[in-house]
């Protein structure tokens, strides 16, 4: 799994490492949207609640931006081949992962659901051979990263401390499983690619291959760059003259907000503070920050439709799928249980296995 944040440069990781056959992780569900929904489902243990989640876990890969290619699920059969197995969504989602990767005839299948980094223990109870990349960048540039993607909050204020938050989940996973967890920097990877690749690599127990340098050679990163702006970038070499555009983006306030916040990290990995770093966080600031964050969020979806109609179809389709799922979930738990604890009949899996 990679952790612990979106807009670290993860894609750009993703899609070189996906150059080896012995690897494969497809573009991630982002499992973190569908977290608060997840107590509507009740009791997992029955199994009408149980296959409702497959379905809707499913439905939800279905409805992701970007496909998996060459992968359909049935959910009666994913539900009755994990039925027994311990019962949760996280089990669902890797159990779609790992099929995903097993048809790719790949050994090592990664999740790039960075946001999941705060269920670490769960799938570590799942899992316990999993292995976690943790992607650092420097918090100014990745702020400033998030202020643009619809994605995120459009506030500095709140970016950064969702990007606080996120590291500290980090930290409670390299403190807990110190040998499983490989921190790189971003700017490592701009300035040392080959280097920081054969060193992910290594830790993966994959072979590095040079074409993993030629990104441009990726038809998935062409696609992804054609799909939104948030992607542009990857379809090309990293450009390291980029890793200061931060100071061009944010306000002088802004950049000691971060620092306030963050410093701590920013000494721990060696980015070199431009403030103080004393900025008084008040509560009116963050109710100020919440109001113009919300603000931004729509003007940002209104202006998404004209500048490009795909990327917000898309994206609009995974917002209303989510949505439809809470009003189904909400009138359902409003409901009286009247069959609770409820078994279903099992089924022959391998009658409902997809070949084709």
């Amino acid at each position: 799994m990679m952790i612990p944040l979106r807009r670290c440069g993860s894609h750009a990781l993703r899609l070189r490492l996906n150059m080896s056959p012995q690897f494969y992780a497809p573009y991630p569900l982002h499992i973190v949207d569908l977290m608060p929904l997840v107590p509507l489902y009740g009791d997992l243990a029955d199994d009408h609640a149980y296959f409702r989640m497959v379905v809707d876990v499913i439905g939800l890969q279905a409805a992701s931006m970007v496909k998996w290619p060459d992968v359909v699920f049935d959910p009666v059969e994913i539900f009755e081949a994990i039925r027994h197995q311990p019962r949760s969504v996280h089990s669902i989602v890797w159990e779609l992962l790992l099929r995903a990767g097993q048809r790719r005839g790949a050994g090592v299948v990664m999740d790039k659901s960075l946001d999941s980094v705060h269920y670490a223990d769960e799938l570590m109870t799942l899992h316990p051979d999993m292995l976690f990349i943790n992607m650092v960048r420097d918090p100014r540039a990745q702020v400033a990263s998030m202020n643009r993607a619809i994605i995120h909050d459009f506030d500095t204020l709140l970016n950064a401390r969702t990007w606080v938050a996120a590291h500290r989940a980090a930290d409670h996973v390299a403190a807990r499983y110190p040998q499983r967890v490989l921190t790189i920097r971003y700017e490592d990877f701009l300035s040392h690619q080959q280097a920081t690749l054969e060193r992910v690599c290594h830790f993966l127990d994959i072979a590095f291959l040079p074409q993993m340098l030629d990104v441009v050679a990726s038809r998935e990163a062409r696609q992804l760059s054609q799909l939104s702006a948030l992607w542009s970038s990857n379809s090309h070499a990293p450009i390291a003259a980029n890793i200061d555009k931060f100071k061009q983006q944010l306000s002088d306030d802004e950049i000691e907000v971060i620092e306030t916040l963050a410093g701590d990290y920013m000494e721990r990995y060696g980015y070199t503070r431009l403030s103080r770093g004393g900025a008084v966080i008040s509560s009116e600031l963050l109710e100020t920050a919440i109001v113009r964050s919300n603000e931004g969020r729509e003007r940002a979806w209104r202006e998404l439709e004209p500048a490009n109609f795909r990327d917000f179809v898309l994206r609009r389709c995974r917002a209303d799928y989510l949505a439809q799922l809470r009003a189904r979930l909400e009138r359902q738990a409003a409901q009286p249980a009247s069959m609770a604890g409820c078994t279903l009949d099992e089924l022959d899996p391998m009658l409902f296995e997809v070949t084709d």
